[in-house]
């Protein structure tokens, strides 16, 4: 299918199907990457709903158009319901949000100039408590945000705090992956579970690079 390509016009629903032009310069790359991702979203410890509705929430912190576009509309196939959409969409908000927010610990250790060379620890969370020092409102207003969006609705405690665990592995945030694998396991959540959740954010994330690469086509291509 050819694409009509302009410099304001870079992101289109069609510009997707220039991705099989990878496979004409990269073909065992991307036919491993491809293999990866189907295996990713097999049913097993977790179901292929659940798998797509935390594909889902992580393409909302990627950013990537392409993957929210596809896997709500694969989530939507499985029967995922416009509720469980949208306290996924919040779960991935609040996570985002948390990322920024847990770091604000080591912000403090670094305004008070510890010297302590550890940069994470446990312990060193508790600090974003001093956040609310000045900011006791927008403190609070935050706290109950997150615990709104974690508690159950539509979606179990469980759920979200897979949801959770995934997000926090895409913002790179170990204060974030520390307290919710934690609490995913408080729910009862086991091992392989946790497993096939990273693995999911995992494909999202190396999926959201693969799938900007028709940006890269059209811009080599266009005149």
């Amino acid at each position: 299918m050819g694409v009509t390509k302009t410099k304001e016009s870079l992101y289109k629903r069609t510009y997707f199907d220039q991705i099989t032009k990878l496979q004409n310069h990269a073909k065992p790359s991307y036919e491993a990457f491809l293999n990866f991702n189907q295996e990713v979203f097999k049913e097993s410890h977790l179901t292929t709903k659940l798998k797509e509705l935390i594909a889902v929430a992580v393409a909302h912190v990627t950013g990537c158009a392409y993957c929210i576009d596809i896997h709500t509309k694969a989530a939507k196939k499985e029967g995922v319901t416009k509720g469980e959409l949208s306290e996924a969409i919040f779960v991935a908000t609040a996570l985002k949000a948390g990322s920024a927010f847990a770091h604000g610990a080591n912000a403090i250790r670094s305004y008070d100039d510890e010297a302590e060379d550890e940069l994470y620890k446990g312990s060193y969370f508790s600090k974003v408590n001093q956040l609310s020092a000045s900011q006791p409102d927008t403190f609070q207003a935050f706290i109950t945000f997150t615990n709104q969006a974690l508690k159950e609705g539509a979606l179990t405690v469980l759920e979200k705090e897979f949801i959770a665990v995934a997000v926090a592995h895409v913002t790179g945030c170990a204060y974030c992956i520390d307290i919710h694998t934690k609490a995913a396991k408080k729910e009862d959540a086991t091992k392989e579970q946790l497993t096939e959740v990273i693995f999911v954010a995992t494909a999202l994330k190396a999926g959201s690079v693969f799938a900007h690469g028709v940006n890269a086509i059209n811009a080599f291509e266009a005149d």
